[in-house]
């Protein structure tokens, strides 16, 4: 692979920004229903995955997430610029690599290196219902701030109604530079 922008390195990991050679991968992930269950959108198709993967390679807010042994790229963090010194956090990973700590070892990094960089403040928000996201995130030393009441919705139903969803909101305040 050319041009491998690495944002961070863990002992098991490759963080970069995206690259071409990417979209198998990315598409593997992406069109797993299970995986995007609650994202805001549905499991791509293989040309919406390569649409997206176009605007993952533009932007520096989308981190890939690579294995260093077999240099498969198996999930993203994204760290989005928020105002006031502010990042929101999000990760979607390969269901086949869930459960292996990936998620925590890069999100841990990328939480190192954004707070070493005088970042304030970081925040996610995740469904209820996603027990795992909300438990990594409390794993991370992140709070939980609010807990929203059908705030949101993704979806509407077949008469054309919102679906509303609850949203849980943590955050991690930046005890370096407090």
């Amino acid at each position: 692979m050319k041009n491998k922008i690495i944002a961070a390195e863990t002992e098991r990991l490759i963080l970069r920004r995206y690259l071409k050679e990417d979209l198998q991968d990315l598409f593997e992930y992406l069109s797993d229903k299970e995986v995007v269950k609650y994202e805001p959108y549905k499991p791509l198709t293989f040309d919406e995955a390569k649409d997206n993967l176009e605007w993952r390679i533009g932007t520096e807010e989308m981190i890939a997430v690579e294995c260093k042994d077999s240099h498969k790229m198996i999930g993203n963090v994204y760290l989005g610029k928020r105002d006031f010194e502010a990042l929101e956090l999000g990760y979607v990973f390969n269901r086949n690599y869930w459960g292996y700590g990936y998620a925590a070892e890069s999100c841990k990094a990328l939480i190192g290196r954004a707070f070493l960089n005088s970042i304030h403040r970081i925040y996610a928000e995740c469904d209820p219902d996603n027990r795992s996201s909300w438990k990594l995130l409390e794993t991370l030393g992140f709070h939980r701030e609010a807990h929203f009441r059908k705030n949101v919705y993704f979806w509407k139903d077949e008469a054309g109604k919102p679906i509303w969803k609850d949203t849980y909101v943590y955050a991690k305040l930046n005890e370096l530079h407090s």
